[in-house]
C-alpha cells in the first residue's frame, strides 16, 4: 500500500538527483494534484492509501518532471495574485516579480470607472488580477499568440470577468485602433520579453526548452518591445496617465534615455523588487 511519506521520499530524491532546487515543493504539489487535495492535506492525513489510478498519474507527472518540463504545465495552472489562472504549453508562467507590477497598477488606478490597457497579456495575469481588484476597471488585453491567447479565454472565462477584460488578437497597438481609445486610457501595462537575445542561451532549461520564446526574446539589449511600446503608449494615455513596463536588472539607464525622448513623459521613476532589483518603469504622460 502506498501513503503519501514514503511516495515524496522517493520522489524528493529523484527531483534532487535531477538537479531541481525546489524538490519537495515540487513534489508536495504534484502528488497533491494527483490525489486531488493539498500540500498541507498530504500531511493532515498521512495514513490515508493511494489509489493505483493517482498512483500511477503521480508517477507519470514526476517522470515528467524529471526531465524539467515546468511543474506550473504538469499541473495545469499557477496561482498569481490569489487567482488560479490555468497554464500549459504555449503561455508563459506568471512570475512574483510582475506582481510588483500589478501592486503598482492597484495604487494608481482610482476606485471608480477607469481604463487600463495591458500589452501581451499571456495567461491574462496583470489583466484579470486589475480586474478582480477593480470592479470599475475594464482592461483591453492584446495578445498576438493564439496559443496564449486561447488560455487567456479560458481564464476569463473561469474567473468570470469577462464584462471587464476585453481580449484583443494582434500584435501590441495594431488591435486598438478604431477602438475610440486614444487620449482616454489612465494606464498601459505591460510584461514584454525583456531578456536579451544573446543571453537567452543561459536561461534554465526548463525555461529555455519549454516556455514560448517569443515571450522571453527582448532582442539585441532585451529592449526591443519597451521602445515600441514607450513610442506608442502616448496616443493612448490621457494627460496624467500612466505607464508601466516590468524591465529586467541593469536596463534603467537605457530606459530613462527612452522615456525621455520627445519630452512626452515625466522624469520616470522605478521600483525595486524584494532582492533590490530595479523590476518596474512608471512614467506618467505630461
Amino acid at each position: 500500500m502506498s501513503r503519501p511519506g514514503p511516495l515524496l521520499r522517493t520522489a524528493i530524491g529523484r527531483l534532487r538527483r535531477a538537479g531541481l532546487a525546489m524538490a519537495r515543493q515540487d513534489a508536495e504539489r504534484l502528488l497533491a494534484e494527483a490525489i486531488g487535495t493539498t500540500r498541507l492535506g498530504l500531511y493532515l492525513e498521512p495514513d490515508r492509501v493511494i489509489p493505483p489510478e493517482p498512483l500511477e498519474e503521480f508517477r507519470r507527472l514526476l517522470d515528467r518532471r524529471v526531465l524539467h518540463e515546468p511543474l506550473q504545465y504538469l499541473v495545469g495552472w499557477e496561482e498569481f495574485r490569489g487567482l488560479r489562472l490555468r497554464v500549459g504549453p504555449g503561455v508563459f508562467i506568471p512570475r512574483p516579480e510582475t506582481e510588483l507590477v500589478v501592486e503598482r497598477a492597484l495604487a494608481l488606478l482610482p476606485d471608480r470607472p477607469a481604463r487600463a490597457v495591458d500589452l501581451g497579456t499571456g495567461s491574462g495575469a496583470i489583466a484579470l488580477a486589475l480586474a478582480a481588484a477593480r470592479p470599475a476597471v475594464r482592461v483591453w488585453a492584446v495578445e498576438r499568440s493564439a496559443e496564449a491567447r486561447a488560455w487567456a479565454e479560458a481564464n476569463v472565462a473561469g474567473l468570470g470577468l469577462g464584462d471587464q477584460v476585453v481580449l484583443l488578437a494582434g500584435d501590441l497597438w495594431a488591435p486598438l485602433r478604431g477602438l475610440g481609445l486614444e487620449g482616454t486610457v489612465d494606464l498601459v501595462v505591460s510584461n514584454p520579453p525583456y531578456i536579451p537575445a544573446e543571453q537567452l542561451a543561459e536561461l534554465p532549461e526548463e525555461v529555455r526548452a519549454h516556455e514560448p520564446l517569443e515571450a522571453l526574446d527582448g532582442g539585441p539589449g532585451g529592449l526591443a518591445l519597451h521602445r515600441r511600446i514607450l513610442e506608442g503608449a502616448p496616443a493612448l494615455l490621457r494627460p496624467g496617465g500612466v505607464l508601466l513596463l516590468e524591465i529586467g536588472e541593469g536596463q534603467t539607464a537605457p530606459l530613462a534615455e527612452l522615456a525621455a525622448a520627445g519630452g512626452v513623459f515625466e522624469a520616470p521613476a522605478f521600483h525595486r523588487d524584494l532582492v533590490g532589483i530595479e523590476r518596474v518603469l512608471e512614467a506618467r504622460r505630461r
